[in-house]
C-alpha cells in the first residue's frame, strides 16, 4: 500500500469522483490501481470563508517502485492471540456494555464460550423501557439508560473518538460495520454510530455471539461473589424471586460506572479498590442552527454536518471546566438509574436532525471534595447531588433547569426563551445555583462565559442549562495487575466501571485486552 499526500476537496463529491481527483492530482495510472480506500476525511473549519474536507488515501498498486515518491503503509493485522485456556468451567461476563459485548465477541472468536450476565433486559426490550420513563416517568430500576444490553452507551450520540493509542480500535471500528454501522465510521476523524443504529448493531452481535456458543442471561442481577483463599469461585446470581450460583474460575467484570451496590459488594468481599477523580456538573442546550453558524458561518458552499464543539477552561482556582459528550442535534435524555434521582445525559440518532444541540459542561471533583475515607464515598457524594436534583425538580422525575442569564446572575429561570428543552418527561423552571457545590458553580460561572469567546452565542441569555449530569466516569478504580486481575485472581475489572475507560471505544478496547488476558492467562 502507499499514502499520496493529504487531498483538499472543496465541493461535496462522489467517492468515484474522490478517485479521479487522487489520480488525476497524483499522477498516478489508472491501471495500477488494485483497490484504495479512505484513511481519514475530516473538516477544516478554521477558515470560514475556505470551509474545505481533507482526505487521507492509500492506494495498493502493482508496483511501489514506480511510485516511489509516496510512502508505503502496513496492512493492520490483529496481534497474535495465544489460547492457554484450560478450565473447565466457562468464563463469565457481568455486564453486556461495550466492555462485555467485545470481551464476549473476542472470546468466542478464539474458541471459548462465556456466560453474560446482564441485570438489564436485551436491547430491544429495553428501549421500550427507557421510551416509558421518557413518556411517563416510571423508572425501572434494572433496565434503563444506565443497565442493560449495550450499556449506558447505548442511548448517547454514539461517538467512537478516543485519546488512547491501540492496535484494536480498528477492530472495534471494523467490527462495528461487520454488524451494522455504516462504513464512514471507519475513516471520519469523529466518527459516530448514533442511537438509531446502535440498537440494531447491538442486536446483531447478541445474535452472532450466541451462534458461536456463548450464553446470554438477561434480567439476572449478579448480587454476591463466592471468594475462597483469594481467588473467585463462583457468583450469586438472582432473576426475579430465582437465586442461582454459577461457578467460575474467571470472571471479567464489566459492570460499568452506575453500578453502586456492585461496587459495595465487592469491597465488602475484600476486592481492591480506591476512590479516583470524576466530573459533575449540568447539560447546556443550544439551536443546532446557530452552533452551525458559529462553527461554519452563515453561507458555508459544502453540505456540511451538523457542527461540533470540545471546549475547555482551566480557572485560576485550579478547577478545570469542559464539554463533554456534545450531541449534535440530539436531546438530553433522563438517565435515572435509581429511584428518587434525577440524572441527564445526551443522545443523538445517527442523522443528528434535532432542533437543538446540547453538551455537558462538567467540573473536575477530587477526592479530596467528598466526606468519608471509602472508597466509595465518590458515590455518596454524585448521589447527594442526583437526589437534590429530584426534590429540585419536583420529586416527580422532572429536571430542574435554568437559563443561562438566570444562571450567571444567581437567580431562579421564570420563563423559557427561544432555546426549548428537549428533556422529558418534564422540566422545573429552577435555580440550579440551590445545589451545585459552590466550586462547581463558581467555576461553570467562569467557563460558560470563556466558552462564549471561542464559540460565539455559547453563552447565549437563552441557552438552556440541565441539571444534573454525574455520571461521565466512575468514581472509583478497582485495581488490577499487569495481566489485569484484580488481587482476587480469577476477577478481571474491565471497562468504565472499573476505572479504565472513558467512552464506547476504550470499553470496548478495555474488554479485548481483558478477554486475551482471559484467554492467555489461564492459570491465574
Amino acid at each position: 500500500m502507499i499514502r499520496v499526500n493529504p487531498i483538499k476537496i472543496r465541493k461535496n463529491i462522489s467517492k468515484k469522483e474522490l478517485l479521479e481527483t487522487v489520480i488525476k492530482k497524483n499522477k498516478i495510472d489508472k491501471d495500477d490501481i488494485l483497490e484504495w480506500h479512505i484513511v481519514k476525511k475530516s473538516i477544516d473549519a478554521r477558515k470560514k470563508e475556505d470551509i474545505h474536507y481533507t482526505y487521507l488515501i492509500d492506494l495498493k498498486v502493482k508496483n511501489e517502485k514506480k511510485y516511489k515518491k509516496f510512502n508505503s503503509v502496513k496492512t493492520f493485522s490483529m496481534p497474535t492471540i495465544k489460547v492457554n485456556y484450560t478450565s473447565t468451567q466457562k468464563p463469565i461476563i457481568i455486564g453486556a456494555g461495550p466492555s462485555g459485548l467485545f470481551a464476549a465477541l473476542t472470546l468466542v472468536q478464539n474458541g471459548i464460550t462465556p456466560i453474560v450476565i446482564e441485570q438489564g433486559d436485551c436491547v430491544e426490550k429495553r428501549k421500550e423501557t427507557v421510551d416509558t420513563f421518557r413518556k411517563e416517568g416510571k423508572l425501572n430500576p434494572l433496565s434503563n439508560v444506565q443497565f442493560g444490553e449495550g450499556g449506558a452507551g447505548t442511548f448517547s450520540d454514539g461517538k467512537l473518538t478516543t485519546g488512547i493509542n491501540s492496535p484494536f480500535c480498528k477492530k472495534v471500528l471494523q467490527e462495528f460495520v461487520n454488524f451494522g454501522a455504516p462504513e464512514e465510521i471507519l475513516y471520519l476523524s469523529k466518527p459516530h454510530i448514533g442511537t438509531d443504529h446502535l440498537i440494531p448493531i447491538i442486536k446483531n452481535m447478541r445474535k452472532y455471539i450466541i451462534s458461536k456458543g456463548g450464553t446470554f442471561l438477561f434480567n439476572t442481577k449478579v448480587t454476591d461473589f463466592n471468594i475462597k483463599n483469594g481467588k473467585i469461585q463462583s457468583v450469586i446470581c438472582q432473576k426475579e424471586n430465582q437465586i442461582t450460583e454459577l461457578p467460575a474460575t474467571h470472571i471479567i467484570l464489566a459492570i460499568g460506572h452506575s453500578s453502586r451496590d456492585t461496587f459495595e459488594k465487592l469491597y465488602e468481599r475484600g476486592v481492591a479498590m480506591e476512590k479516583k477523580n470524576f466530573s459533575v456538573g449540568v447539560r447546556i442546550e443550544h439551536l443546532q442552527e446557530k452552533i452551525n453558524q458559529a462553527q461554519y458561518g452563515k453561507n458555508p458552499k459544502l453540505k456540511l454536518p451538523p457542527a461540533e464543539y470540545k471546549l475547555a477552561y482551566h480557572s485560576p482556582s485550579g478547577r478545570s471546566c469542559y464539554t463533554f459528550c456534545m450531541c449534535p442535534g440530539g436531546v438530553v435524555m433522563a438517565s435515572s438509574s435509581e429511584k428518587n434521582t434525577i440524572v441527564t445525559n445526551g443522545m443523538s440518532n445517527f442523522l443528528r436532525n434535532g432542533k437543538n444541540a446540547n453538551s455537558a459542561i462538567l467540573v473536575n471533583v477530587v477526592p479530596e471534595d467528598f466526606k468519608g475515607k471509602s472508597p466509595l464515598s465518590g458515590i455518596y457524594f454524585q448521589k447527594d447531588l442526583e437526589e437534590k436534583a429530584f426534590v429540585l425538580g419536583g420529586s416527580n422525575y422532572f429536571a430542574p433547569i435554568q437559563r443561562v442569564e438566570d444562571f450567571l446572575q444567581n437567580r431562579k429561570s421564570e420563563w423559557i426563551g427561544s432555546v426549548k428543552p428537549s428533556y422529558t418527561p418534564g422540566v422545573t423552571l429552577s435555580n440550579l445555583n440551590d445545589i451545585l457545590p459552590d466550586f462547581v458553580s463558581s467555576t461553570l460561572k467562569e467557563g460558560i462565559p470563556y466558552f462564549d469567546t471561542k464559540l460565539n452565542g455559547f453563552a447565549n441569555p437563552d441557552s438552556i442549562l440541565t441539571g444534573v449530569e454525574t455520571r461521565s466516569s466512575s468514581p472509583v478504580k478497582i485495581l488490577r495487575n499487569e495481566n489485569l486481575v484484580s488481587n482476587i485472581s480469577g476477577l478481571y475489572p474491565c471497562g468504565e466501571g472499573a476505572g479504565y475507560a472513558g467512552g464506547i471505544m476504550s470499553a470496548s478496547v478495555d474488554g479485548i485486552r481483558c478477554a486475551i488476558g482471559v484467554l492467555e492467562n489461564s492459570d491465574d
